[in-house]
């Protein structure tokens, strides 16, 4: 057979908002990366990284799946290390074990899938475990649960996230939150929900308090830190925590928020992070106990900031309110009440985060210690030259964001199209076998 490449509901609108982030974060690389990290291969690395989620996101067979992981994680290794700092080197350590952890497990599952059932094409595995039930999959199921939560950083395997997301170049770091642990929870899904929907019901207590553990250790370590960069990482592992709690549901519905708020998660944690370089580029630091005053410095960027705020906390009338109002029908449709109370406590705890990140470096008026009613000092200026280049990418993502929460129906719409289509797979199996023969 050769190997396919099929697009539904699901892959579709991953593929598009991976294209959407990688246009802006090129955009933003422009006054970000120096011409020495240009020359040494940044933007090809970037290339190269977008076309391993893409390829993850349309590809039908599973051993191609593990290809993909390969590329992306290969040009990741590139642009995390670009710039031959000591701690881009020990971050990219601590990224790189966890990875090749993560990706051995996977090949492994690959491979005793390969010997028990003769076949790589998703549709063909799919159709004969539906014809043959009595295949002892369930401890293969099992591998590829513990592969893709490790990485999408899921509880308890999420601590390298927080460890080397802050160490590279921040456009760097924005495409690494919005991508990649996007594609670990989309391989999940594709995969366990749609292959073995029976044994991932087998693991539905297990992934339930991993679900719940990862969404709240997330907001309460984001709620510790001083470094925004560091806080930031830790708001990833709790966006992946609250997808997760829909896969722990496991109906349509959930799924149709799972879909929805990666989306959102995709441009919000992007655009955060961008947020989070144009803040150490004006203040010179990314410790919330040194910086203050940019408020009164740039009204426009912090008003672009508080959109962000609101949006990864849920709030109307923003990108990330509907996808958790799903999430929450869903959990009490089905009676998953301690889901549901996770699911909103992590909220509140990322509301506290970023409402003190918002606080201290924009709403106070200088870093710690200054008096009441100063005038801000310290900000540097952003020219039209330097400006540009930030703010437009900015400006962009943070368009989106309110577009997709006062107007979320296509999105809701099309995640319901790529849910139902992974419950009841027939058409895309249809056209997967279409295009194998």
């Amino acid at each position: 057979f050769g190997i396919s490449f099929v697009v539904d509901a699901f892959g579709a609108v991953l593929a598009l908002a991976t294209s959407v982030v990688g246009l802006a974060a090129v955009i933003f690389a422009r006054s970000e990366i120096s011409e020495d990290n240009k020359r040494y291969g940044f933007f090809p690395f970037l290339l190269l990284m977008i076309g391993g989620v893409s390829g993850a996101f349309l590809t039908g067979d599973i051993f191609n799946l593990y290809v993909w992981f390969e590329v992306l994680l290969i040009s990741s290794f590139g642009l995390i290390v670009l710039g031959n700092e000591h701690r881009q080197l020990d971050g990219s350590l601590k990224y790189a074990f966890l990875n090749l952890l993560a990706t051995t497990f996977f090949l492994i599952a690959v491979g005793y899938l390969y010997a028990m059932i003769g076949t790589l094409n998703m549709a063909d595995i799919a159709l004969e475990l539906r014809t043959n039930p009595d295949y002892p999959t369930t401890t293969l199921a099992g591998l590829f649960l513990f592969a893709f939560a490790m990485k999408a950083a899921a509880f308890p395997v999420n601590f390298w996230l927080p460890a080397s997301y802050h160490t590279p170049r921040i456009v760097v770091s924005a495409l690494f939150a919005g991508l990649l642990t996007k594609v670990g929870v989309y391989a999940l899904v594709r995969v366990l929900v749609m292959l073995f929907p029976a044994d991932l019901s087998a693991f539905d207590g297990v992934l339930g308090w991993v679900a719940a553990l990862t969404a709240v250790l997330g907001g309460a370590g984001a709620l510790a830190q001083s470094d925004v960069r560091r806080l930031l990482g830790y708001l990833v592992i709790s966006g992946i925590g609250a997808m997760l709690i829909g896969v722990a549901i496991g109906t349509p519905d959930a799924l149709r928020g799972v879909i929805a708020y990666a989306v959102h998660s995709i441009i919000v944690m992007t655009a955060l992070y961008f947020m989070a370089g144009i803040m150490g580029r004006l203040t010179g630091s990314f410790d919330l106990r040194g910086i203050g005053g940019l408020y009164r410095a740039h009204p426009y960027f912090a008003a672009l900031s508080l959109v962000l705020v609101f949006a990864i906390s849920g709030l109307p009338p923003f990108s990330g309110f509907w996808p958790k109002v799903v999430l929450v029908r869903a959990g009490v449709a089905e009676g998953e009440g301690w889901l549901v109370g996770a699911l909103l406590f992590s909220s509140f705890l990322t509301l506290l985060a970023v409402g003190r990140l918002w606080s201290f470096g924009f709403w106070r008026d200088g870093p710690e210690g200054t008096p009441d009613g100063t005038t801000a000092g310290g900000v540097r200026a952003l020219t039209l030259e330097s400006g540009r280049p930030l703010l437009v990418p900015l400006t962009f993502l943070v368009l989106i964001v309110v577009g997709l929460g006062l107007y979320a129906e296509p999105l809701i719409r099309v995640a319901g199209v790529g849910a139902a289509g992974l419950v009841e797979p027939s058409a895309y199996l249809n056209a997967l076998l279409e295009t194998a023969r």
